[in-house]
This record gives C-alpha cells, sequence and structure tokens, in this order.
C-alpha cells in the first residue's frame, strides 16, 4: 500500500524588540549571563502584574500581512497552564480564543501552504542539565521574551516542500525586521502523521519538539515517515499520539511524553490584561511602514540590471541587502557592488568563518571607488577589504602605509620586468619553448615584487614586449 505523508508546523519565531513581552527587561539578545536580565514581572514574583508590549503586537501584525492573513482588531490574551520548572508562574501567556492573525497563505512555488493562526505569547526559561554533578539550572533570561507563534495547516506532502517553507519565512520576517530568526530565534515543532493514499483521515500524530535545523528537520521527517510506515504495515510498534525529540547523534527520535490536549491546558483569559483593539488608523499605520518583501527586492535587483541568481542570492539576506543599498546610494555601480559582496566579501567570510555580513557600507564603498579610479588594483581592494573584515582598518590609511598605488611610473615598472626576467632565466627558456604557463608565472613574480600595485594590463604589455626581444 501507498502512503501519504502529512506534516503540518508551529513555527516560534522571537520577535526583535528592545524588551521583553510583559515587562521592561531587554530582550533576547540583551542577557549576557544567566539570570542577568530578569525582573520580579518576569520571574513570576506574586503580585506583579504584566504590561504589553505594544511593538510586539505591532511585528505580530506585520507577520500577518506578511503571510497574507486576516488581522483580528478585537485580539485577547490567555492563560494556558502547565508545571515545568523553566516557567515560574506555573502558566504560559499566550492568545487561544482570540488570535491576533487567522486565515493566512504562503506560495512555495507549485504549491500553497495554509496558515491558520498567528499568535503572540512568551517564551519559557530555559533549563541547563550539568551530567557530571547530575545537576539541573534554571536560567529565566528568556522568560517572557516575545514570540510569535506561526500554526500551519498540515498541507505539507514532504521535507523538501517544509525546508521550502521555511526558507521563505525566514526571509520574510528577516526583511520585514520582525525577528533576526538567527541562534535560536526560529524554532519550529513538526507534527507528522501518515495515511493510506486517497484517504482524508489523518494518521495517529506525532509532535517533534523544537527544531532549528533545517538539516535535521529533513532528517527527522525522514525518520518519521518511515517509522510509521513501518509500524502500520509491519506491525513494529502501535502508534500513539506523543510528543518526541530527535537525537542528532543517533539520528533518531525518541519518545518525550504523551502529546497534551486543549484540555489538559485548562486555557482561560488572563484578567490582568485587557483585550487589545487595533483600530483602523493604527493598522494602516503598520500596513504603511512594511517593506519590500523578498521577492520584490530581488526584481528590482534585477531592474538594476543586476542577473536574477545574483539578485535572488542577494535578497535571500537582509544584511546583505543593507550593505548593497547603502553602497549603491553612494554612487557606486550596482552590478560593481553585487560582484565584490557576492564574490570578495562572501569568500572572505567563508574563509573567516563568518556567518552574517558586518561590514560598513561606506569602507566597501571605498575601497570599490579606489579600485574603479584606477588608484588601487582590484587584487589590493581585496587585501585592503580582508584587513577591513579582520581588523576594521581605516581603508585610506592602510593602502598609504602598503603603498597600495594602481598609479606606478611606467619606467619603474619596466625596471622590474626586466630585472625578474633575469632572475629567472629557466622561466624564460621554457616561455620560448612553448610553454606558456612560464609567462604567467614570471608575471606573478612581478605582481609580488610590485605588492600588487601597478596596471596588470601595462605590466603583461611591458612582460610580453620583453619577452619577444
Amino acid at each position: 500500500m501507498k502512503y501519504e505523508l502529512v506534516i503540518g508546523l508551529e513555527t516560534h519565531v522571537e520577535l526583535s524588540t528592545d524588551s521583553k513581552l510583559f515587562c521592561s527587561c531587554g530582550g533576547h539578545s540583551s542577557p549576557k549571563e544567566p539570570n542577568d536580565c530578569v525582573c520580579p514581572a518576569c520571574s513570576g514574583m506574586p503580585g506583579m502584574l504584566p504590561v504589553t508590549n505594544k511593538h510586539a503586537v505591532e511585528l505580530a501584525v506585520k507577520a500577518g500581512f506578511m503571510l497574507n492573513c486576516k488581522i483580528n482588531q478585537y485580539t485577547t490574551f490567555d492563560k494556558k497552564s502547565y508545571y515545568y520548572p523553566d516557567l515560574p508562574c506555573a502558566y504560559q501567556i499566550t492568545q487561544w480564543f482570540h488570535p491576533v492573525c487567522v486565515d493566512g497563505l504562503v506560495d512555495i512555488g507549485d504549491r500553497k501552504i495554509g496558515i491558520k493562526q498567528i499568535h503572540i505569547e512568551e517564551d519559557a526559561g530555559k533549563l541547563v542539565h550539568d551530567e557530571a554533578t547530575n545537576t539541573s539550572f534554571v536560567d529565566f533570561n528568556r522568560t517572557s521574551v516575545p514570540l510569535i507563534e506561526i500554526v500551519s495547516r498540515p498541507d505539507f506532502r514532504s521535507s523538501d516542500e517544509v525546508i521550502a517553507y521555511l526558507k521563505k519565512l525566514k526571509s520574510s520576517l528577516q526583511f520585514a525586521g520582525i525577528s533576526e530568526c538567527e541562534e535560536g530565534a526560529m524554532r519550529c515543532d513538526v507534527n507528522i502523521s501518515v495515511r493510506p493514499e486517497g484517504s482524508t483521515e489523518l494518521g495517529v500524530r506525532s509532535e517533534i519538539k523544537n527544531m532549528s535545523s533545517l538539516s535535521e528537520i529533513r532528517d527527522a521527517i525522514e525518520f518519521e515517515k518511515v517509522r510509521h510506515v513501518d509500524a502500520l504495515e509491519r506491525h513494529t510498534e502501535i502508534l500513539v499520539q506523543e510528543t518526541r525529540r530527535w537525537d542528532d547523534v543517533k539520528r533518531r527520535t525518541f519518545p518525550m511524553r504523551n502529546k497534551e490536549t486543549a484540555a489538559d491546558y485548562r486555557y482561560f483569559p488572563d484578567p490582568n490584561l485587557m483585550p487589545i483593539i487595533i483600530d483602523d488608523e493604527w493598522l494602516e499605520k503598520i500596513r504603511a511602514s512594511m517593506p519590500e518583501t523578498a521577492e520584490e527586492k530581488s526584481k528590482h535587483y534585477e531592474e538594476m540590471g543586476i542577473a536574477s541568481k545574483e539578485a535572488n542570492v542577494l535578497a535571500s539576506d537582509r544584511k546583505l541587502c543593507d550593505v548593497f543599498d547603502r553602497v549603491v546610494s553612494m554612487g557606486r555601480n550596482p552590478k560593481t557592488v553585487a560582484s565584490w559582496i557576492l564574490t570578495e566579501c562572501m569568500g572572505i567570510m567563508k574563509r573567516l568563518e563568518i556567518l552574517s555580513l558586518e561590514i560598513k557600507p561606506e569602507k566597501l564603498s571605498r575601497i570599490i571607488e579606489l579600485v574603479e579610479g584606477g588608484e588601487i588594483t582590484r587584487a589590493a581592494g581585496k587585501k585592503v577589504l580582508s584587513a577591513v573584515f579582520e581588523k576594521d582598518v581605516d581603508v585610506d590609511k592602510f593602502c598609504e602605509e602598503n603603498s597600495f598605488n594602481a598609479k606606478v611610473d611606467e619606467g619603474f615598472i619596466l625596471e622590474t620586468v626586466c630585472r625578474i626576467i633575469a632572475e629567472n632565466p629557466k622561466a624564460v627558456e621554457d616561455y620560448k619553448g612553448g610553454k606558456t604557463k612560464a609567462m604567467q608565472a614570471l608575471f606573478g613574480s612581478i605582481m609580488r615584487e610590485l605588492k600588487g600595485n601597478g596596471d596588470p594590463a601595462v605590466i603583461r604589455t611591458l612582460l610580453q614586449e620583453q619577452l619577444d626581444k
């Protein structure tokens, strides 16, 4: 019998706010040490009342716009009760009865994925387990950091569709400034079942919790698909609705606990938080602040003359876009800027294992200006760029200290060419014997002697003339 895979996702995204959801403690990026970003309110002290972060509501509405949702202009907060050591109040504030966004749609090419809802909720703390001492520690820094949970409908039929959706989600949320979507700021619960092809009934569901790596999500889905089919076809186990975890070392999932139902959480309206009314004026103000989407940005870059493939790569990363846009606004040629970012910058980032482009646009613009103006060679420009990445050097000062100057006197270049030829008789002999690579070796020696200065075209012409004499 053939089986169909059915997948739904619950994607938790940390919002890019300066403070937590219900208190003034700093947001996700603020904590430096365990429990150094905690106050009586977010640590659940008696008598402390929550105050809603307005910016978090605006970011949630933005996410709704990005994902083609209907915005509920009347939205409320509710208590989700369960006990766990990293949840100081023994309940989580979330949205159950009136979520802020509903009925969205995400296009992933030839498939459309429905969005059931987007709701705002607070994050829980973090348990740190020390196996050496058999001790667990609780870090409350993350407690009450604002999240949105994006709940899809069970519309996925393969791991490829899940990965395409998550990549698009990440790109959209980054572009709108809703979330960084990095370093655990985007986590996913994957709900999986299988059913006979053609059936409309859903199978027994497993939920894999707290996954952030795309490769691990793909592997977990493929593992669960095989496990479910084996259980149905070969009776290897009895499937039950449960929560599971992915073990990256053993490359398989393991059961954690039986899956809770809504009744287990005892949802009820939070009496300490008033309903939020998003009036028409506020809604239009949020709509007006929406930036270009990744697709719109890519199309805009193509109109600048950038190839479609390069435009898509630039538009896939908000920081690449920000640097590109700033450098172009300083008068640099768009195609040249794209070449420097996608070739030189990303090459250095790979070598230095840097994950995101943090270079100051003014410095990249100056390097391009010096190269395009013939003040330094492209080779020298690469060296300057590398120094900017590694030491954040001043561009002009670094060029001066290293004697980078493309406009070297032609007489000095000729003198250097003749000296290199005289010092390398074997290479000259090889060239005259038909080994063309010997000329390239001589050219490389001359460029090293000149420290990358001088016009390469002039150097190559003078070298050819001297070898042909």
